[in-house]
């Protein structure tokens, strides 16, 4: 059996656009003899679709698309079937929800057999519990001279023998293997994260050889909302080996011929920093495309989160599309202004200059007798506090008049430490459309800084012609002045990041064990912490949630991000 892994990037609601992304790819499997082609979840309506669930017309589309596709696949002479995920209206009965998320197998003109996702995810940035029925019935279809036993994403995430603790009381893929499957399907839309890039093909892998059956996994790939879609299909063999794998963040269809144990290989596997990369820039470009933009700006401050931001979004975008600006004020060094310059030299993007430093004192003569009434004596920081956030707010009401003048999406650059701590202005660097860095620790904006003024190549095999070339990350892009002085707002004289935080190193690892392992004060100091670092930095996460929930959609690259997935109360007293 030939079977062509169809790897699509498919937009919600884009019902036209979908199918013929799908036509495109089984036109190529067609082509290449193959017995099946496979495609993601959902891959009719796109992932997530949310709240659209719930509009009739939005399933009426979803339900032409899947009959046209049907239609489609028992043309005259035309060998190739096609599983595909599409949103199944069930009958109407009493009890439960109308909708399962389903799988069909299309063969012949005709849909032959459906498959419900049985295990619905409600953990992180899932909810599917909030739509869908379970399926309740495994779904093994004799397909030429094969046992297909059909799984949808999550079903396939709860082997006993891989993970120490599971989720769910049953495996779906446990019962398929038991009603007689000898080939595993997997259809997926599972995100990117940097830790289960790793973990999935292992995963994957286990479980083929648990069950001594092939495995073929096949994900959607692209951007949507605060969600990265990374690809990585694979087929594996019964041993767990590799028989075929299409490329990570790119579109694509590989072939795999299950009697042969032979398939397509794309590239090799990035670095941690190259992927991560990739996944920011296809965030980036898919977001702005889905949502209507075709340009960007920024703030240019001449600091290394803007720098990051800017190589981004010139990648996704192209330089000719994006516009930086730069906003000196009273506290801006020379030096900040001339980085700035350089960088947008150097990617060859638009630039411009406003000097804050007009509206600011304004603002300070028109406010300065209202606070003299209204000091607070009790607030010591208050008066530089405010006249900070005024400098802060000036630059983002500049930047959002730029974007409606000129119809960019404008682009807010804080990084994860940032925001997690509340060190950032609400109505001001917090003022945009993506938060493109967001899940990006400071630590590791370095990192992916000097990784780009590395000039790597793209993958550590062969090149991967379906990406744009990397026209503007090559060596010496970001100043190295920008790399190597101290992080500073610059919003009073010599100020430096580390006057109000802890060391980034520091300040990172408390978060990632804080917000990604969950450790609360005393488990934090058990782990080595100091006593007053972990105060101070709990503190401010949790006092700094009410400006998280008014943020940007934020790119989703780590295992717990500020978004949807992250859901703590606001007005709360807990001390932990």
């Amino acid at each position: 059996m030939r079977i062509a892994l169809g790897q699509i990037n498919p937009t919600i609601g884009d019902f036209d656009g979908n199918l013929l992304a799908i036509e495109e790819a089984l036109s190529a499997a067609e082509a290449s003899a193959a017995d099946l082609l496979v495609l993601p979840e959902l891959a009719i309506c796109g992932y997530p679709p949310k709240d659209l669930l719930e509009r009739p017309q939005f399933l009426a589309a979803s339900a032409e698309s899947l009959r046209r596709l049907t239609a489609r696949v028992g043309r005259a002479g035309a060998r190739t079937a096609v599983i595909v995920g599409f949103p199944e209206l069930l009958p109407d009965t009493p009890v439960g929800r109308r909708l399962a998320n389903a799988a069909a197998l299309i063969d012949d003109g005709r849909v032959v057999a459906i498959y419900r996702k049985a295990l619905l995810p409600t953990y992180d940035v899932f909810d599917e519990w909030r739509y869908f029925e379970p399926g309740t019935e495994v779904q093994v279809a004799d397909f030429r001279g094969r046992r297909l036993g059909l799984s949808i994403c999550e079903d396939i995430w709860n082997d006993v023998d891989f993970w120490p603790r599971r989720l769910y009381r049953e495996d779906p893929i446990e019962r398929l293997v038991g009603a007689g499957a000898d080939l595993i399907v997997n259809i997926a839309a599972s995100p990117f994260t940097l830790e289960k890039r790793r973990l999935r093909p292992r995963m994957l892998a286990a479980t083929a050889r648990r069950w001594k059956v092939p495995l073929v996994f096949v994900n959607q790939v692209g951007g949507q909302d605060d969600l990265v879609f990374d690809g990585s299909s694979a087929v594996f063999g019964a041993d767990g080996g590799v028989i075929a794998q299409a490329r990570e963040l790119a579109s694509d269809l590989v072939l795999a011929d299950l009697h042969a144990r032979t398939g397509e290989l794309r590239d090799g596997h990035a670095t941690l920093e190259r992927a991560a990369l990739e996944a920011l820039v296809l965030g980036t470009r898919d977001y702005a495309r889905r949502c209507g933009f075709s340009s960007a700006l920024l703030g240019l401050s001449g600091g290394i989160d803007s720098a990051l931001v800017a190589c981004i979004a010139a990648q996704a975008l192209g330089p000719e599309n994006l516009l930086g600006v730069a906003m000196p004020s009273r506290y801006s060094s020379p030096s900040s202004e001339a980085d700035a310059r350089l960088l947008a030299t150097s990617l060859g993007i638009a630039f411009q200059t406003v000097s804050i430093e007009p509206m600011f004192s304004a603002y300070l003569a028109q406010l300065s007798p209202l606070f003299a009434r209204l000091d607070a004596p009790d607030v010591p920081d208050a008066p530089d506090l405010a006249a900070e956030n005024l400098q802060a707010r000036v630059r983002g009401a500049i930047l959002m008049a730029i974007s409606n003048r000129t119809g960019r999406l404008l682009l807010t650059t804080g990084n994860k430490s940032e925001i997690a701590t509340g060190y950032c202005t609400l109505y001001g660097d917090m003022a945009g459309g993506l938060a493109v860095i967001s899940d990006v620790p400071k630590t590791l904006v370095y990192r992916l800084a000097r990784s780009i003024n590395a000039g790597a190549p793209q993958r550590e095999g062969q090149p991967d012609s379906s990406r744009r070339p990397d026209t503007v990350w090559r060596a010496g892009v970001i100043p190295e002045s920008t790399l190597s002085k101290p992080p500073s707002a610059e919003l009073r004289p010599n100020q430096r990041d580390e006057d109000s935080l802890p060391p980034y190193d520091v300040l990172d690892a408390v978060l990632e064990a804080h917000l990604e392992q969950g450790l609360d004060r005393a488990a934090l100091v058990k782990a080595g912490f100091s006593r007053a670092v972990v105060d101070d930095v709990v503190g401010r996460v949790r006092g700094s949630e009410y400006k998280r929930r008014q943020m940007s959609p934020g790119l989703k690259i780590t295992g717990k991000a500020f978004g949807p997935g992250r859901r703590m109360p606001i007005a709360q007293s807990w001390q932990g």
